[in-house]
């Protein structure tokens, strides 16, 4: 082997170490323990092959927590990738001034909170009797629309999504506003002069500038959505019943709830195959971003 092969090789064997251990052996791992029906706290492992998939299929919360993955991924799309999109437009205009940096800065907290607190704050916001949100319907006279948020099936997995959405739009506004910093300022000042106003110069020309971001975003923010753990868990559970159950939490529970570890990897497989699958062909319909 020539010298400078064996240095690149050289060079590149601790990342590749790393991943390896930390990355493509659990991958392998798991995919393998998904074929076996066994406990944590047991020795014996029982072969079962392709049951546990077969059990996938027909299991009832696996198709709600499937919906309800879509429902974040739609969501999540458009106010994270759109909204985000729409703010960091806003906030790179010049006339904002200082104000600019300030009205980012402020955007940008929650990214940097932990979840576990927003999500504790959140219960309290939500709270029947005593929470904001109630109080503030009843304020305005809405009182026909106060309800629990988080204990009614038919609301609980949208106030789970609102909290990701008020966590995670900060993060996505800063990506596009690196973005639109580089488009460059005679774009804008040749539209000003072709008559064009701030909605046209959006559409025409920050739009298709940040292309790339915008595909990576809605990259990032699909496939966060398809393993969203932390919000449905400590907001509710995955409750009521199983209203808010995405695939994480349906994972996390057959393994430590019910200990059934098989089955559970089999989860986890099957949420690796959708979020790469997504993610491939999100990248096939826009096009590869640099």
């Amino acid at each position: 082997m020539p010298a400078r092969a064996l240095d690149l090789w050289l060079y590149a064997a601790p990342f590749l170490i790393v991943v390896g251990v930390f990355v493509f052996y659990p991958l392998a791992a798991n995919v393998w323990f998904s074929f076996y029906s066994f406990s944590a706290f047991s020795q014996e492992m029982k072969l079962v092959g392709l049951e546990n998939y077969r059990r996938l299929g027909t299991d009832p919360v696996m198709l709600t927590a499937f919906i309800n993955v879509g429902l974040y991924a739609a969501i999540s799309v458009l106010v994270q990738v759109g909204f985000g999109l729409v703010l960091a437009a806003v906030l790179s205009q010049a006339f904002l001034g200082r104000w600019g940096g300030v009205l980012r800065t402020l955007f940008f907290v929650p990214v940097v909170m932990s979840i576990t607190v927003i999500a504790f704050v959140f219960t309290f916001f939500y709270d029947p009797m005593t929470g904001l949100l109630n109080m503030m319907l009843e304020e305005v006279g809405m009182r026909s629309w106060t309800r629990a948020w988080l204990g009614q099936s038919s609301t609980a997995i949208y106030a789970v999504i609102a909290v990701s959405q008020w966590q995670s739009v900060g993060y996505v506004m800063m990506l596009f506003i690196v973005a639109i910093q580089g488009i460059p300022r005679d774009l804008y000042e040749a539209a000003d002069l072709d008559g064009a106003g701030p909605v046209a110069q959006f559409f025409h020309i920050t739009v298709p500038q940040v292309r790339d971001m915008l595909v990576v975003a809605t990259v990032v923010t699909v496939t966060g959505s398809l393993t969203v753990f932390s919000e449905p868990y400590i907001l509710t559970g995955g409750g009521p019943g199983h209203s808010s159950t995405t695939l994480a939490t349906h994972m996390y529970r057959s393994a430590f709830f019910r200990d059934e570890m098989g089955y559970a990897a089999a989860i986890a497989s099957v949420i690796f195959v959708a979020t790469m699958a997504v993610s491939l062909l999100q990248l096939r319909i826009f096009g590869k971003a640099r």
